[in-house]
């Protein structure tokens, strides 16, 4: 295989043209791109800083799609499932272009193929920086019992304590880059994509939000209680929640990832009803790594 076998382009909507019905083909698998994708193209490819994202596409010798990428900055390069022999061939591309990576993200033995090529074509050093489960909804089951109180959409009257939250949320995961807590919030609440959970008079404890349905998955995320909340079941009720909306909105594929590091997150995602589809990692090049986007 060979390194200039891979299409780069820097256009979100041509790679969706060429590529969509690619990643379309297993939504599960590929919720990030997709996920990134729709928002990039509904809200701009400088979404996420000022850099020009990169987006590219392997094909196969039947002329169809073995595997893609994206690359928005300041966040890792995102890699669709592949062999030793193509992440070397990109590595090697990317490499020979000068492109600056800070990481790799992706099925455990895809992140770690592409990190061992771009390490040595590069010199860079390599480390682990997070290894993450992918999960979907199977059957959901509300935790019993529930916390006192309820959960409801978040609106405009949210918004700071959203930015607030989100901010701490970014801090607490090592996020420390991406779109403003501001933008951030205002898309979710345009889409009703943010649900609290409130104690019976009306205090907000917890947040849980969710992509935009796409290609029939919706991701859950972010999940976050503030620490001196946590404890009282706040995050199952309203995860739950979140999840029983798109249920009941008829989508197939309700999703989320979470650090493997965390035995406490993983366990209560399989009480509500959530089963692993695939590990994956994200590996650190040279500096800190900022986990995630979209």
């Amino acid at each position: 295989m060979r390194p200039d076998d891979w299409h780069l382009t820097d256009d979100p909507d041509e790679f969706m043209a060429r590529a969509g019905g690619f990643l379309r083909s297993r939504p599960a698998l590929h919720t990030v791109p997709l996920t990134v994708l729709d928002a990039l193209r509904s809200r701009g490819r400088n979404l996420y800083s000022d850099e020009t994202p990169l987006f590219g596409l392997l094909r196969d010798e039947a002329d169809g799609i073995r595997a893609t990428f994206l690359h928005t900055p300041p966040f890792p390069l995102h890699l669709t499932p592949l062999g030793p022999e193509g992440t070397e061939a990109l590595a090697t591309r990317l490499a020979d272009a000068g492109h600056p990576l800070t990481g790799v993200s992706g099925e455990r033995d895809t992140a770690a193929a592409f990190a061992a090529s771009w390490q040595r074509r590069t010199g860079t050093t390599t480390r682990l920086a997070q290894r993450q489960r992918l999960y979907e909804l199977t059957e959901l089951s509300t935790p019993q019992p529930p916390p006192e109180g309820r959960a409801r959409v978040a609106g405009p009257a949210d918004r700071d304590l959203l930015t607030r939250w989100y901010d701490e949320f970014k801090d607490a995961v090592g996020q420390s880059a991406g779109q403003g807590a501001g933008p951030w919030a205002d898309a979710r609440i345009a889409h009703g994509g943010l649900t609290l959970w409130e104690t019976p008079d009306g205090t907000p404890v917890s947040m849980a939000g969710a992509t935009p349905e796409t290609a029939g998955q919706v991701r859950v995320a972010p999940v976050y209680t503030p620490a001196h909340l946590r404890g009282h079941g706040y995050a199952g009720a309203v995860t739950a929640e979140v999840s029983r909306t798109a249920v009941t909105a008829g989508v197939a594929h309700v999703l989320l990832f979470t650090d493997l590091a965390n035995p406490t997150s993983n366990g209560l995602y399989q009480r509500i009803g959530y089963r692993g589809v695939a590990d994956f990692a994200v590996w650190g090049f040279g500096g800190r790594t900022r986990h995630g986007t979209g």
